[in-house]
């Protein structure tokens, strides 16, 4: 099957959208699809890839100044007065958008000769509007997947916070009026589904649940070699409340420094780690030093492949205050290590974070709630073992084979779908035509 990939979001950035994104396309070609990617360029320029036996057509973008590309290494911030430090900003490594994509589309097909079977659209944003509509030019099968919450943006343009409530509306609409134009619609979770549907199946098109997924062979519940706690300078012997995902002001970290100055006192052996980078770093290490914990939390910046792993690994708890997501890649990835999770209330975490199975939700940004159900935790083994082996059960659901699987058959549902209209439409003109004939 020859398969399209469209996505805003692509891989070096790094955002649960890219880490699937990069997922789908690198398991689709070792299943021997022919699989091409449509992302921004990460130069400005239109140039194309070729990575893990699929393509990557690179197109045409400019840099969005106001959220990091997660790439690139952020200046040193300048320092204030003491430990305190500046915002800091990113003319030069901010996210790529690109902005008029159509035309290198069509021509990467004109030249080419390229004709997908489907098109799988991950964003609905530019590249995503401009699929959309060569898709149904020529009459090419849509799956459309919807990842995002309109939070994931305001929260970190702070100038729009006072319209967010109107500008989430809007989007929530036009996110479902895009999906319209699909042929097949999923989102991660069923919980994500309800946010924008009341009755999923009354809508004009298929909605369907399939989770993001991960590889079950790679995140393992194993510890750690001693050659990364010497690199890292950790200790085996000391406990860790660990998050580790993007640090941008929507995943609300702050709640869980706030949470962990209010029992550091009492659980002396016992460490935070963050681990990602984005906007909110600056302004969370001045938390950690207002509140007298900076020598407990660590940040340790991006980290990816083997040492993202054993990351997972060392974790005692995890726990992840966000409020945004529609699943929580790092929620599978941390369940699959086999740790107990703390997350929020709020959105699709909670079908991976089952509040009293393998780990508590609290309320959003309650910071005093966050820091009792760590501390239930860290003090109970017989808990943590509890919690740990319940991960293990939730996430054999969520293997990335199970997630190819499915859409290898929403594939092939829209691709004869489709098929059979195209059929409809010729039977239907010949019928037409036959019976405006005068036989006699």
């Amino acid at each position: 099957m020859r398969i399209v990939i469209a996505s805003d979001l692509f891989w070096p950035t790094l955002n649960g959208i890219s880490v699937f994104s990069k997922n789908l396309a690198e398991g689709m070609s070792k299943r021997g699809h022919e699989v091409v990617v449509f992302a921004p360029s990460q130069t400005g320029n239109f140039y194309i890839e070729e990575v893990e036996g699929y393509k990557i057509v690179r197109l045409s973008s400019l840099n969005f100044p106001f959220y990091h590309n997660q790439t690139s290494p952020l200046p040193p911030p300048k320092t204030i007065v003491g430990s305190i430090k500046m915002p800091q900003i990113y003319i030069n490594n901010g996210y790529r958008l690109s902005l008029t994509p159509y035309k290198e589309i069509r021509g990467y097909f004109n030249r080419t000769q390229f004709r997908p079977d489907v098109i799988h659209i991950q964003l609905q944003l530019t590249i995503g509007q401009a699929m959309m509509s060569y898709a149904s030019r020529h009459n090419i099968p849509v799956v459309s997947t919807n990842h995002s919450s309109p939070e994931n943006l305001f929260d970190n343009l702070k100038l729009l916070a006072p319209f967010s409530p109107v500008i989430n509306r809007v989007v929530l609409d036009y996110t479902k009026r895009f999906n319209v134009r699909a042929d097949y619609t999923t989102m991660p979770t069923q919980l994500a589904i309800n946010r924008y549907y009341k009755h999923p199946e009354r809508a004009k098109m298929p909605v369907e649940a399939v989770s993001n997924g991960i590889d079950l062979a790679k995140f393992t519940p194993e510890q750690p070699p001693k050659e990364f706690y010497d690199r890292f300078k950790l200790s085996d012997k000391k406990k860790y409340i660990c998050h580790i995902g993007r640090v941008d002001a929507e995943k609300h970290i702050s709640s869980l420094v706030e949470a962990f100055a209010l029992i550091a006192d009492k659980n002396p052996d016992t460490g935070m780690i963050i681990v990602g980078d984005g906007t909110d770093m600056t302004h969370l290490q001045n938390i950690a030093y207002q509140l007298k914990i900076a020598d407990r939390v660590r940040f340790m910046g991006t980290q990816l492949g083997e040492d993202l792993v054993n990351f997972h690994r060392l974790a005692t708890v995890f726990c992840s205050p966000s409020p945004t997501e529609t699943q929580g890649i790092v929620f599978l990835e941390a369940a699959a290590c086999g740790k107990p999770v703390v997350g929020v209330d709020v959105g699709a975490v909670k079908e991976i974070c089952q509040d009293g199975v393998n780990g508590f939700l609290c309320e959003a940004d309650n910071y005093e709630q966050i820091a009792e159900s760590l501390d239930k935790i860290l003090n109970s083994k017989k808990l943590r073992d509890e919690f740990s082996g319940a991960s293990l059960k939730i996430i054999k659901h969520h293997d990335l084979n199970f997630t190819l699987n499915k859409f290898e058959e929403i594939y092939q549902f829209v691709l004869d779908k489709k098929q059979e209209e195209s059929d409809s439409k010729i039977f239907n003109r010949f019928a037409a035509k036959f019976k405006s004939k005068k036989w006699f």
